[in-house]
């Protein structure tokens, strides 16, 4: 893909100013964050416009060059720019053109898919617009990549970054702005205390699971302390070697009682991975650690703060956001605990033989995802959940969003592909990874949808 980047390339430094369209999410977010760096640096006028991915192919640019980031693979690209025009696209996502395709205008697309590389593990979207500010020299940046791959949760079936990521990691190691090591897999390494962590431990439903008390009890009787000898409570971070090999052997002996026989072998990759930290961030801050930094770029995106998240990522010195970022995490994790807790206490969610799923009319469209996922951990973690909700269309049209237990996708499910096939069958259309992806579907359809996704399910 040399050649590509360099043609890329080329076409950016012909340009006298540039428009970004960007994805909504982390990964997009922080892939247009690397390339208006790139764009600063080149001092070349630019715009960023984040949008979502039903909204791509009714953008209309008017500068030299149209730069996509983690979309535009899957759309019609065809009228965003006209003859006299360029585009260049970065995405990792299923291409519906063929390497070369003629387009009315100069473009440059470039998709590991079309290499034989998945790219729903292998390199994100902004793990594409890292490799062509590499081309620039900037690897400095290759920090953001690593950001795009854990927010696009690249890492979520092995725990560990695979293929292109792992240059990138490789770099970003290399130039001292990463560091990385095996690790138990417990969110909240530097921000919540490691009984809260414990709590929230993993998608199959525990004795521990959102029962702080007994965390504290599992804890005490491994002689892990927690809290250190000042009174301080201690967080994973703190925790040493041999505390973190106790913990992991005493949580593999409790969840291999949970599982069915056939998923205990890929039990230690639920506990055990890689955790990512940035080496200019603070301990015990929200950016220290990848997955913790990624949650506030989306409670960001999913606020609709899109500039406030590209702020957060580019700016050296938060002093000036830091209110206005710590009120709006807050409210966000406010916002889906209270949805959580409504959807719970009501018993809103059906369950069906192979499917569970639950209306989310007046949650925001945005996170019915995250809820599903918070959810699982308190239904049957051997069947998926959706969450669908209204979005604003030209026709009445619902967002579907799914999420599973990653022992399901050990066991050769792809829900991705499963959600692709059969929203096409409903007249929408879905897609994505093998443990969270979504799908837009008529609003007549949906029980179409949930009927046949139920027994599809039952035939895998």
């Amino acid at each position: 893909m040399d050649d590509l980047f360099n043609n890329a390339k080329e076409k950016i430094l012909d340009s006298e100013d540039v428009t970004i369209y960007t994805h909504t999410d982390c990964d997009g977010v922080t892939a247009g964050s690397i390339l208006s760096t790139i764009l600063d640096r080149l001092e070349i006028q630019h715009d960023v416009n984040f949008v979502e991915i039903n909204e791509l192919e009714d953008q209309r640019c008017e500068s030299d060059l149209a730069i996509i980031s983690d979309l535009g693979a899957g759309q019609d690209v065809s009228k965003i720019v006209g003859p006299d025009q360029k585009m260049v696209i970065l995405d990792h996502h299923p291409p519906i053109r063929k390497v070369g395709e003629d387009l009315n205008f100069d473009y440059v697309e470039i998709n590991p898919n079309h290499y034989n590389l998945d790219g729903s593990y292998t390199i994100s979207g902004g793990g594409l617009s890292y490799l062509l500010a590499k081309s620039f020299g900037f690897y400095d940046l290759s920090w953001m990549g690593i950001l795009s791959a854990i927010g696009d949760m690249q890492n979520s079936m092995t725990g560990k970054l695979r293929g292109l990521n792992r240059e990138i990691l490789a770099d970003a190691n290399e130039v001292g702005v990463v560091n990385y090591q095996e690790d138990l897999m417990l969110y909240g390494r530097h921000t919540r205390p490691l009984f809260v962590a414990l709590s929230y431990f993993g998608d199959i439903h525990l004795p521990l699971t959102n029962n702080r008390n007994e965390c504290i009890y599992f804890l005490e009787n491994l002689n892990i302390p927690v809290k250190d000898q000042l009174g301080n409570v201690r967080y994973l971070y703190d925790l040493s070697q041999a505390e973190k090999g106790k913990l992991f052997n005493a949580l593999l002996k409790m969840m291999v009682r949970e599982v069915p026989n056939k998923y205990i072998e890929h039990v230690p990759k639920l506990i055990m991975g890689e955790s990512y930290e940035f080496t200019f961030e603070d301990p015990y801050t929200s950016f220290k650690d990848a997955s913790e930094y990624s949650t506030v770029v989306n409670a960001c995106a999913r606020n609709k703060k899109y500039n406030l998240a590209m702020e957060v990522i580019k700016s050296q010195d938060r002093s000036h956001i830091q209110d206005e970022l710590e009120s709006l995490v807050k409210g966000h994790k406010q916002y889906l605990a209270q949805s959580l807790s409504n959807l719970s206490s009501n018993g809103d969610v059906e369950i069906l033989d192979n499917l569970q799923y639950f209306n989310a009319d007046g949650i925001r469209a945005n996170v019915v995802g995250t809820i599903a996922g918070m959810l699982l951990s308190n239904y049957d973690w051997q069947k998926p959940i959706i969450g669908y909700t209204h979005v604003d269309s030209d026709e009445p049209m619902y967002k579907v969003s799914l999420r599973c237990s990653k022992l399901l996708s050990y066991d050769g499910i792809h829900f991705g592909h499963i959600v692709s096939d059969i929203a096409a069958k409903c007249g929408g259309s879905g897609g994505g990874h093998s443990v969270a992806c979504g799908a837009y579907i008529p609003e007549d359809n949906m029980d179409q949808f949930i009927n046949l996704l139920n027994n599809s399910i039952n035939l895998v």
